[in-house]
């Protein structure tokens, strides 16, 4: 099955908390493909609120999105528009 990569910056001002991260474990678990999200060095499993909450990832910092599976390009593609649209906290 083809990985497919993509790197998003976060743009709200709260960063990565808890609401941002269950909105993408929420994501995920509608696929059928696994993600991984890594920032500065530390990836984690995407379906995981507590892994994802562990990135600790601040306003401006950037995600690495690693997606494996039948609809990985989808899932990919839905997740960096949820972090490119600040995880609709920006008005």
């Amino acid at each position: 099955m083809p990985e497919i990569v993509r790197t998003v910056r976060v743009p709200n001002p709260a960063g990565l908390h808890a609401r941002p991260c269950q909105a993408i474990a929420t994501i995920v678990q509608r696929h059928e493909a696994a993600l991984r999200v890594a920032c500065d060095g530390l990836e984690v499993d995407g379906r995981s609120i507590l892994e994802l909450m562990t990135l600790c990832a601040p306003c401006e910092s950037t995600l690495t999105l690693r997606a494996t599976g039948a609809d990985a390009d989808e899932l990919v593609r839905s997740v960096a528009t949820l972090v490119e649209n600040g995880f609709g906290e920006m008005t």
